[in-house]
């Protein structure tokens, strides 16, 4: 727990492979985040974790599909049992990957539409602002992020995609859908909203020497909801 005055923890579970931990570290730190990085084979996360940030990057080589190995990491059972208690978790590329691999987020990531890797920025649409994750956006914000994927085209079925609309739970939608993602979908959320995975990348647009800095306004909303009030 955190309490007024101090910085949350932010625990970021690093997988082999993992190459977006670095970059989620110091965006999240430069926020005012105690941002520690953790290896993938710790049977818990550090005491008084507030959060938790999966990070980009290729987990086990992406070997069997993206996040298919990666979930049966010691600390995924940690982070499983952090959200079931309401905690709040982030899942990057991989770690969305990870978290629809891990039961944690419906449906699925298969590869990109046109079957190649897809490395640009692209322009993101904030769909709601009632999440602990988009608090410091505005409904109708346009973000510019990058995305680096092979497999982040977002699939489920009818129900699921309508239950998603239905509840407010489409957090970003692709304004130029590049890798075929249902419904242009770029993010979503849990049904307890606390746990959240986006293929874009906030943490590679978090300084104007990026080309971007709009993942603050990602990152930010993370660590705002994260820091208690003072008295």
């Amino acid at each position: 727990m955190t309490v007024p005055g101090e910085r949350p923890l932010v625990a970021i579970p690093v997988f082999p492979g993992s190459n977006d931990d670095r970059d989620a570290e110091r965006a999240l730190a430069q926020l005012g985040a105690d941002a520690r990085r953790i290896w993938h084979d710790e049977p818990a996360l550090p005491a008084a974790t507030a959060g938790v940030v999966l990070p980009g990057g290729f987990s086990y080589g992406d070997y069997l599909r993206c996040g298919a190995i990666a979930r049966f990491s010691p600390i995924m059972r940690a982070v499983a049992a952090f959200a079931a208690d309401g905690g709040l978790v982030l899942g990057i590329c991989n770690g969305f990957q990870i978290l629809v691999e891990s039961g944690l987020l419906p449906g699925a990531l298969v590869r990109n539409r046109a079957q190649k890797f897809i490395c640009r920025t692209m322009p993101v649409r904030v769909e709601t602002t009632d999440s602990p994750f988009t608090g410091c956006a505005t409904r109708g914000q346009v973000l510019q992020l990058p995305i680096a994927h092979g497999e982040g085209c977002y699939i489920a079925d009818d129900r699921t995609l309508d239950q998603l609309e239905a509840d407010d739970r489409v957090l970003f939608r692709y304004l130029d859908n590049r890798n075929g993602s249902m419904r242009d979908i770029a993010g979503i959320l849990n049904e307890g909203r606390n746990v959240m995975g986006m293929m874009p990348h906030p943490e590679r647009a978090a300084d104007p020497l990026m080309g971007s800095s709009d993942g603050l306004v990602v990152l930010q909303s993370v660590v705002s909801a994260l820091t208690p009030a003072a008295v």
